[in-house]
């Protein structure tokens, strides 16, 4: 017989960037891919690594303008299992033209009711390829990610600044001790991003590192955005106009470029066409655990000093319908914990007027108005065991905040725990503000600023 003909990869739509699966519930789960180039795709699923009976389903057409990104909600999956699973481009042109077949695997929660039979396992941090520490092959890459995948999670958390589109990454990074960093490059992260092919190039870059791509294809993920998504510190009160390193001054322009290339890279759940870019959103993990993930970012009214008086849009950091949905949501969860995911820590900032602390150390001021009235309101609605997660300031630490320490007083004491950076420089700690009667019962920071991963 004749031989097989044979299509060599290049011929082939190819899956470079692995594969990503996120906001994993009892039920459901998110697999994320990103073809080469215009292909379909199609996955298959089952409870076993040697995929007995497998489900097969067709997925969305990956095309060029969504830079070859789409995801797959699946459903109807068993509580509490293994998922594994296995996704293959078709090209459009030739259906038997296909590219190899590339796995993964994520762990469904059980479901709310259920009576706890394992223990609920999460790994947590924020910022990747900051202060233009990027993929340094010489080092191992970006080998917090691999730390990350052996711990074998139920989910990563990844708290923000998932990338950071205002930092270049160059080709070296001196170091104190005369050493140097060397980074991949690509074209798209030799400057600042502008153009939405650089935000997009960001996310590319990124999945280049192969300890990224390991972590992603067998740990269900949370992704939540901060500010490196468009550009430092920003809000509608950014001005760019003496910033020497952009040509687009925009920054309203800036942000909607880096939503749109987040959106298409989060292994994230949409939640229709009305709220298409909405962050914030609960994900029960099961008997032992509910997590709010919020976004103190899109809704926030222009940073100023920070020292207002009484509450209006200007000092608003979640605002006003997220606070009612977050109160709401903790009041309604039967879970034991109640992980609040938050983007930035509440009482410390590298720049006070950036975050919910002014520095004043007084009664609520600012943005502090609606973080007293959250606090409040928890307190009132009687929620127990509410415990807040974050990164952002690139430093570990665990805060205890307790009314008997603090200036405004009706609220219950509660935990905030900082884990960071995952790829980024290292700084802290920063100074606390006493408002909410910080204390600081624990930190890890490097001796230097700005040390090296």
């Amino acid at each position: 017989p004749a031989p097989a003909a044979i299509t060599g990869d290049a011929a082939r739509p190819m899956l470079l960037s692995g594969l990503q699966s996120g906001d994993v519930l009892a039920n459901s789960g998110i697999v994320w891919a990103r073809a080469s180039r215009d292909a379909r795709m199609w996955l298959d699923w089952s409870t076993t690594a040697s995929f007995a009976n497998p489900t097969r389903l067709r997925g969305p057409d990956l095309l060029a303008s969504s830079d070859g990104t789409g995801r797959i909600d699946l459903q109807g999956l068993p509580a509490g299992q293994d998922i594994f699973y296995r996704v293959v481009l078709e090209d459009f042109a030739s259906a038997n033209v296909r590219s190899p077949a590339v796995q993964g695997h994520f762990r469904t929660p059980l479901a709310s009711h259920a009576q706890p039979t394992r223990p609920f396992r999460m790994v947590w941090s924020g910022d990747t390829a900051g202060q233009g520490f990027g993929i340094n092959e010489s080092f191992g890459g970006m080998r917090i990610y691999e730390a990350v995948r052996k711990t074998n999670p139920d989910v990563f958390l990844h708290s923000g600044d998932t990338i950071y589109a205002d930092g270049p990454i160059p080709a070296e990074v001196k170091l104190r001790d005369g050493s140097l960093w060397k980074n991949l490059t690509t074209e798209e992260v030799s400057k600042v991003a502008e153009t939405l092919n650089e935000f997009r190039g960001r996310y590319r870059y990124n999945l280049m590192d192969h300890n990224v791509r390991a972590m992603g294809s067998e740990i269900a993920q949370i992704w939540q955005w901060d500010d490196h998504e468009v550009t430092n510190n920003y809000s509608d009160s950014k001005n760019l106009a003496s910033n020497t390193a952009y040509t687009e001054k925009n920054v309203q322009l800036l942000a909607a470029r880096g939503q749109r290339a987040f959106m298409e890279y989060a292994p994230m759940r949409t939640f229709g066409t009305a709220e298409h870019q909405r962050i914030y959103r609960v994900l029960p993990q099961g008997p032992l655990a509910d997590i709010f993930v919020l976004d103190m970012r899109s809704y926030r009214g222009a940073n100023s000093t920070n020292l207002q008086t009484s509450e209006s849009a200007a000092t608003d950091i979640l605002g006003r319908t997220q606070v009612d949905w977050l109160i709401e949501g903790l009041k309604k969860s039967r879970a034991t914990w109640k992980l609040i995911a938050c983007d930035m820590p509440n009482e410390q900032g590298q720049a006070l007027w950036e975050a919910v602390a002014n520095g004043d150390g007084g009664v609520p001021k600012g943005r502090e108005l609606e973080m007293a009235r959250l606090l409040q309101g928890i307190k009132k609605a009687g929620i127990k065991n509410v415990v807040w997660l974050t990164a952002d300031v690139h430093y570990t630490a665990a805060h205890h905040y307790s009314p008997e320490r603090a200036q405004f007083k009706d609220f219950d004491p509660f935990w905030e725990f900082v884990s960071g950076p995952l790829n980024a420089g290292a700084f802290g700690p920063n100074e606390g503000d006493k408002t909410f009667g910080l204390d600081v019962v624990f930190h890890k920071a490097p001796p230097k600023p700005n040390s090296a991963p």
